[in-house]
């Protein structure tokens, strides 16, 4: 299932624990949402989609492709915009870190660790990418 489907299917759960209950606290009919969250948000009217994700506070944003985000991203974006660059280095060092820890127990691996010191051998988040989308994104808003 696409990601904008999958934060869609999480909101609807988190906020109003069924899709039922969500049909009828919209009235956007339930075999639309059913439909849309079963075979994927892309194949769904426009309007609908953006009634949708306005309803559930889903924000979007432009990067090469278009980004949906909740709410809980868009506060986590926020904090990052009031960093200056050594907090931005912090956050994608702690991001990579705790990436690579998730990726490697999917994969039953275990991260090294040499005298306490942890090794991460990839880099996932790019400093100044993340510089360069918080500025662009800021201008935006």
């Amino acid at each position: 299932m696409d990601s904008i489907t999958n934060l869609i299917k999480a909101e609807i759960k988190a906020q109003y624990k069924s899709l039922y209950k969500f049909s009828e606290a919209t009235g956007i009919p339930y075999t639309t949402l059913s439909n849309a969250l079963s075979k994927g948000i892309g194949g769904t009217a426009y309007d609908t989609v953006m009634r949708i994700c306005k309803i559930l506070d889903i924000r979007q944003s432009f990067d090469e492709d278009i980004v949906l985000f909740n709410r809980q991203f868009h506060d986590v974006y926020t904090m990052l915009t009031e960093l200056d660059e050594k907090g931005v280095h912090t956050v994608c060092a702690v991001l990579n870190a705790e990436y690579n820890r998730c990726i490697e127990e999917k994969e039953g691996k275990v991260v090294k660790g040499f005298s306490g010191i942890g090794y991460a051998p990839k880099q996932v988040v790019d400093e100044k990418h993340v510089l360069e989308l918080v500025r662009k994104v800021g201008r935006r808003e």
